[in-house]
Formats: C-alpha cells, sequence, structure tokens
C-alpha cells in the first residue's frame, strides 16, 4: 500500500503538502490561485494562461509573477508576454505540437524539480477540467503521460472538481479534510481496470453502483467501457463525530480518480 496521499489537502491554508503549480489556459478560481500560490514552491503558465493570471491579480500583479510560462504562445497576448518579460519570468518557446502545452510545461517542471533538488508532494494544476469536452480529454491524457514522467502525483483541480490517475498498485487517500463534496467516481480511461476498494458506500470487492442499479460484484470488479463504470460514487457512512475512513484502491491498470470539492456554501 502506497503512502496515503491526501488529494484536497493542497487547498487547505493549514494543509502541509508541499506542491508545485502548473496554471492553464482556462478561468481561473481566485480563491484557488491564492491559496495554491502561496505554497508552490515553483509556478508556472502554460502559454495562454498567463493572460488568465495578468487579469486576475489586476493590482497586484508582482507577487503573483510565475517562474517560467512555456508554450508555443499562439494563445498568449503580446500585452502579457511583455509584462512578465519585463519582470523577470522566463519565456520558454516549445514549438512540438504532438503534446499538449500542459504536458510541455509539465515536461519542464520536472526537470525544473530535479534540478532544483526540490521536496516536493505533490504536483497541482489549477484548470483544464471545463470549456470545452476535447481539452478536458486532453487534460486526461497529460495525466497518463505523467506516469513516465514523474513519480509525483499530479492533481487537476477547477471549478468543484478534483482529477487524479492512479498509477497501477494499491493507493490510501485521506478524504477528511472537510472540503470533500458528496460524490467520487472511478474511471477506466484508457482499458479494463481489475479493482478493489474499500472506504465507498459502493465498493468494488462487493457492491457497483452504476447509473440507477446497485449491482453484485465479484472480488475483483472489472471497470470498463460499455461494461461497469463507478460514477456517482460516494463515500462510506460514519456515525455523527467520527471522522471519514480514508478510501483504498488497488487496480492492476491507470484508473482515474475524481471526487467533488465543496465550496464556501455549497
Amino acid at each position: 500500500m502506497d503512502e496515503e496521499l491526501t488529494p484536497l489537502d493542497c487547498l487547505l491554508p493549514s494543509g502541509k503538502q508541499r506542491i508545485c503549480l502548473i496554471i492553464l489556459n482556462q478561468p481561473l478560481d481566485k480563491d484557488y490561485l491564492h491559496i495554491l500560490w502561496s505554497k508552490a514552491l515553483l509556478k508556472a503558465c502554460a502559454d495562454g494562461a498567463a493572460n488568465h493570471l495578468y487579469n486576475i491579480t489586476a493590482g497586484d500583479r508582482d507577487r503573483f509573477l510565475p517562474d517560467y510560462i512555456s508554450g508555443d504562445f499562439d494563445s498568449i497576448t503580446a500585452e502579457v508576454k511583455a509584462f512578465f518579460s519585463d519582470k523577470g519570468c522566463k519565456l520558454i518557446e516549445t514549438a512540438d505540437q504532438d503534446l499538449t502545452d500542459f504536458t510541455k510545461c509539465l515536461a519542464i517542471m520536472v526537470e525544473e524539480i530535479q534540478r532544483q533538488t526540490l521536496q516536493v508532494d505533490a504536483i497541482v494544476t489549477l484548470g483544464g477540467l471545463a470549456g470545452r469536452f476535447d481539452q478536458t480529454m486532453a487534460s486526461v491524457e497529460t495525466l497518463h503521460h505523467a506516469l513516465s514522467m514523474t513519480q509525483l502525483p499530479l492533481l487537476i483541480i477547477q471549478g468543484t472538481s478534483l482529477a487524479y490517475l492512479l498509477r497501477p498498485g494499491s493507493h490510501r487517500l485521506g478524504v477528511n479534510t472537510g472540503l470533500e463534496g458528496d460524490w467520487c467516481s472511478l474511471i477506466p480511461v484508457g482499458g479494463p481496470c481489475q479493482t478493489i476498494t474499500t472506504g465507498l458506500k459502493w465498493n468494488l470487492n462487493v457492491l457497483i453502483f452504476c447509473c440507477t442499479a446497485i449491482l453484485s460484484a465479484s472480488d475483483n470488479q472489472v471497470l470498463q467501457f460499455g461494461k461497469l463504470v463507478s460514477t456517482s460514487n460516494t463515500y462510506e457512512p460514519v456515525a455523527p463525530g467520527n471522522p471519514r475512513k480514508s478510501v483504498t484502491v488497488t487496480t492492476d491498470q491507470p484508473l482515474l480518480w475524481s471526487m467533488g470539492i465543496r465550496k464556501d456554501g455549497e
């Protein structure tokens, strides 16, 4: 069993995760940005993400200078590019069209973490789960690339959702920060996954919830598109006042974990 990872620790002002931050070219949540920026050992923007950072930090831009901006620079505006260049931010042009700006930005970050010998617990990406469906799927593809690029967890956060690709093996996920929403899911993007879980209301070694039906399951449940996908799951109920149990997941193939994030007033 791998060491426990608490995915939403990074959004706690008191959280202990040591992170690096990648910002993608999608609308930014100001609260998330401020919390993650204050924790991050390295900060980067993927191309047009610099426009969003520039706009959302108006009046306080000198406190929000990324370590580098990378991409083919087809999205960043001339004004924003000039501003960050004048402030000393590195502009790294990456012209390879076979990879997305997200994947290329991640590759640079992994190199920088190694070069600077930084002690990092996770890489957090802000953006990547909203807007165009094909771009959301491109974010999921980058999660697959990441498995061969780094041993660090790569988390994608946007709005009320977090996505994290579990590599083959056993995982323990802390889900008791108070920020967890009501839903979670395990989605077999890439191929069938033999899966066992604990800590969920509908566990894959006992019961599985799919659409509106509860189905009996064998000891090792196969998740596969066209057969069974664990969406709209939730956590094992606990008595009032008791902490929520960790979720454990064992999988033989990469398996996409996603979970809801509870925001103020929800």
